[in-house]
């Protein structure tokens, strides 16, 4: 077995068990506690941990990017995540590049320390929603050990980090783009995305397609409300459907990831015609692999709206074949 197709199968088996991997780090002092607080992001997103390179300053650049870098001929912008998310950077304190990949494009994450690589529950996730840490947070990883909420790691909105520092990487959302959507009059796209700016660009390119929807926050959600419209079709001898024509889903979601909602769609016998797209920014081929393993009907990388809308009608037209 080749090292791609291995990578593919331990990611299955993750999905399987609703888990995943979380990259731990810390980027300097909290302005207001002093604490050095722990980050995480998905392992998936980064491509490789190296020393900070040479950094070459881009006239007229945000203050949150410190510039780029040249890796192995790839020139990408570097953001500076102290500055990101208000904190103090050590003095002295040599940077430690993560170079990800997600959402279609590659960037580096300047830090200042790497902790560990942490395997967790998707239950272990908590939304950050409705908590007070900003827009740049889109839960909380409870680590092993975690008793009274002290190791807690802040899992970064990257969408949303990307969305304010690089603005002009977002495709524009219009319906010359997407076109329209037909659906079965009365029904809708249940969609599922815990990040806030993937939500609004989800609603914004739905909503350019004509198409009505409901969105939820967690695949959880999203998974009990599929079973409460199936009871109340069940109870009427109707379709569910009737209701839901098509779920779009995000991958990382707290309490409940996109494999886990798409693999229980699938196992049920009454919801399993349901096409089932995956939007995510976890892109890549092994990505589209893994997703067309755990049975999704359709799979597009974060953010293109053409794209999108052309994956959703070609799943619509295939469960009318």
């Amino acid at each position: 077995m080749n090292h791609a197709q291995d990578d593919i199968e331990q990611r299955v088996q993750l999905a399987g068990s609703n888990m995943f991997e979380l990259l731990l780090f810390k980027v300097g002092y909290a302005q207001d506690s002093g604490q050095r607080d722990r980050y995480g992001i998905n392992v998936f997103k980064v491509r490789e941990i190296v020393e900070m390179p040479t950094i070459t300053c881009v006239a007229g650049a945000k203050p949150e990017i410190l510039g780029v870098v040249n890796i192995r001929g790839q020139i990408i912008p570097v953001v500076d995540l102290a500055r990101v998310m208000g904190c103090r950077a050590r003095s002295g304190t040599k940077k430690i590049l993560l170079v990800t990949e997600f959402a279609r494009t590659t960037q580096g994450f300047a830090v200042e320390e790497v902790d560990d690589i942490v395997r967790l529950e998707w239950n272990r996730i908590l939304s950050a929603e409705s908590s007070a840490h900003g827009n740049m947070v889109t839960s909380f990883a409870r680590l092993d050990g975690d008793i009274d909420g002290s190791q807690l790691a802040k899992v970064l909105d990257v969408e949303q980090i990307l969305r304010d520092v690089l603005p002009t990487r977002i495709q524009e959302i219009s319906a010359e783009k997407t076109g329209q959507l037909l659906l079965k009059p009365g029904a809708k796209v249940l969609a599922a995305d815990d990040s806030g700016v993937a939500r609004s660009l989800i609603e914004q390119s739905l909503a350019a397609m004509g198409v009505p929807y409901v969105m939820t926050k967690t695949g959880r959600e999203a998974w009990e409300m599929l079973e409460r419209l199936d009871r109340e079709a069940q109870a009427t001898g109707a379709c569910v459907d009737d209701h839901i024509a098509m779920v779009l889903t995000d991958l990382e979601m707290p309490e409940m990831d996109g494999f886990t909602l798409t693999r229980r769609i699938k196992d049920t016998a009454s919801l399993r015609h349901i096409p089932v797209v995956i939007h995510s920014s976890l892109s890549g081929s092994a990505n589209e692999q893994h997703v067309h393993k755990v049975g999704a009907n359709g799979y597009v990388s974060k953010f293109a709206p053409s794209e999108l809308a052309s994956v959703m009608r070609k799943a619509l037209i295939e469960k009318a074949v």
